[in-house]
């Protein structure tokens, strides 16, 4: 995810996945966030590869309603209420990666200050928390942190779902500029903002941890995400079948 500005050019962060250092929080910043933004201008590759054709994905296993992630980070516990019956196939997707350990080990790519936190970039995995930092910045070439995906995209389900709010907490699929071009990454939104409403699906609200959400920041770890109160016998059988093959 690209550059975060307000407006136009802010959709830039939940569309490219790549974040600048200014303006942005690393694990190891002093803070004194701004509104500035800057990113690695070695982006040509990586808007190629950040736009490659990915088949859309119906998940095989259907949300009941009643599932909760839990997510675990270097930071502490976060619980998330998931929409599955409002999102049905975001929440589906994002159980089935969760329990496949999709996310685990990845960190968060992208931050502004009271906007967003982004992750679930699987082109992190490999890396330490300075090194997603220093591939934010530019400083490390040839590695784009927000490029990568799960091999697939997700319809998107913003205008359907009646509970597509970003609010403080909310969490929301990130996709690229074209319609339907979500997979695996995400955001915690950090404040109210009604603007995102009619343009990224709204698949979860934190119930538990929204001081650990705001004490996130670039190169934190997501450590894991296990699903409460799935249907087990389907979601054994959904993940019986192959999964499509992500591209790290």
């Amino acid at each position: 995810m690209g550059c975060i500005i307000r407006g136009r050019k802010w959709r830039a962060v939940l569309e490219s996945g790549r974040i600048g250092e200014n303006g942005n929080k690393n694990s190891n910043d002093t803070g004194n966030d701004t509104d500035n933004c800057t990113h690695n201008d070695t982006s040509k590759e990586a808007f190629i590869m950040a736009h490659i054709v990915t088949p859309l994905y119906t998940p095989r296993y259907r949300p009941t309603g009643a599932e909760r992630a839990r997510i675990t980070t270097n930071k502490g516990l976060i619980f998330v209420e998931l929409f599955g019956k409002e999102a049905p196939v975001t929440v589906g997707s994002f159980i089935e990666l969760a329990q496949r350990g999709f996310y685990r080990q990845l960190k968060f790519h992208g931050y502004k200050a009271s906007s967003v936190i982004v992750g679930g970039c699987p082109k992190t995995r490999s890396l330490g928390p300075a090194q997603v930092g220093a591939a934010v910045r530019g400083v490390l070439h040839g590695i784009h942190p927000g490029t990568g995906n799960a091999g697939y995209t997700l319809i998107d389900e913003w205008e359907s779902n009646p509970r597509n709010h970003h609010l403080d907490g909310s969490l929301v699929l990130a996709h690229g500029s074209k319609p339907n071009s979500g997979s695996s990454q995400f955001y915690f939104s950090l404040a109210k903002q009604p603007e995102f409403d009619k343009e990224f699906t709204v698949f979860g609200q934190t119930i538990k941890g929204l001081a650990v959400v705001h004490g996130l920041a670039i190169g934190d770890v997501i450590e894991d995400i296990a699903i409460e109160g799935a249907d087990e016998v389907a979601l054994r059988q959904a993940l019986a079948e192959k999964a499509p093959e992500a591209q790290p």
